[in-house]
């Protein structure tokens, strides 16, 4: 008999390319998930990894019976959310938190899946900003599930009563009105756009520190021309000639006619995606919904591309 539990921590093990990263994830120690695969592979009498000094490479056999244990796991937890769910009425609702630019995209794919639907989970919703989501969360807040964003090592903070787990990075894009001249995809230096003018996020959040600190390290001070923090208006206001923004990759979305995205070396930055959540929140429609996202994500390639 196939462990469940080993089926996750495998696909945790691959999903992080290593026995740590899962530990990391699951909440385990190293050692414990070194011997959960040992025992997986045991009871499936398969070589799972390839086992270096600093790295575990997932064979075949691994892969294969990764492919697998997503759709039982998937079966499983909407067993545990059905029986849930016929024990104690509305106790199938997830309450979830979600910054706006992964709502707008991922949200309504969700919801026309036909996998979801056949789920019978039901939202609740509060669409908003990481800190917002946070408190939520807090004790006696109103929210299972909150899904934040953090730019680089920005001071979001989260108590440490919550479950994390790192979901994927979503990468910035350096985007120029058309109109200016400059075809999309095109390799430019800093110093092309220094004498541009910039939408730039408001002053004195975590999230402009950090973008002021990358411009200044590549000697860029942009000429403001407008301060927003609403991705679809940078956008709409780039497309219109107004000036360059740096939007995030989920924001690009539903971009407007009349924008190029360049290449610009020196302009780095991504912001990664958590999910946070309480203790006592209901593990097996958690599962479900992040199973589900982790589909979604995968085609904008903010999932690794390693996850089965």
């Amino acid at each position: 008999m196939v462990n469940p539990i080993h089926l996750r921590t495998l696909l945790e093990v691959i999903r992080h390319g290593s026995f740590s990263g899962a530990a990391t994830s699951l909440g385990y120690t190293a050692s414990a998930v070194s011997q959960q695969m040992s025992a997986l592979e045991r009871d499936t009498g398969a070589t799972l990894f390839t086992r270096s000094a600093r790295s575990v490479i997932p064979t075949d056999a691994a892969l294969a019976v990764a492919r697998h244990a997503s759709k039982v796991l998937t079966d499983i937890d909407a067993l545990l959310a059905s029986t849930a769910r016929a024990g104690a009425g509305p106790a199938h609702e997830l309450r979830l938190g979600i910054f706006p630019s992964l709502a707008t995209f991922a949200l309504p794919r969700l919801l026309r899946m036909p996998e979801w639907q056949r789920l019978g989970v039901s939202l609740r919703l509060f669409v908003g900003e990481p800190a917002h989501a946070i408190q939520g969360l807090r004790a006696g807040g109103d929210l299972d599930l909150a899904l934040v964003y953090q730019v680089g090592q920005a001071g979001l903070a989260w108590p440490s009563t919550l479950s994390r787990q790192w979901i994927g990075d979503d990468d910035f894009r350096v985007v120029l009105p058309e109109s200016w001249g400059i075809r999309s995809g095109a390799r430019v230096t800093a110093d092309q756009l220094a004498d541009m003018p910039w939408i730039m996020h408001h002053p004195g959040t975590a999230d402009a520190t950090v973008i002021e600190r990358l411009f200044a390290s590549c000697n860029l001070h942009p000429r403001i021309a407008a301060y927003c923090d609403d991705f679809n208006a940078s956008l709409e206001l780039t497309a219109a000639g107004l000036g360059a923004a740096l939007v995030p990759d989920l924001a690009m979305v539903n971009r407007p006619d009349g924008i190029v995205a360049l290449d610009v070396p020196e302009i780095r930055l991504t912001r990664s995606i958590f999910a946070l959540r309480t203790s006592d929140a209901d593990e097996a429609r958690v599962r479900l919904f992040m199973d589900q996202l982790a589909e979604i994500l995968r085609s904008r390639s903010i999932v690794p591309k390693h996850t089965p």
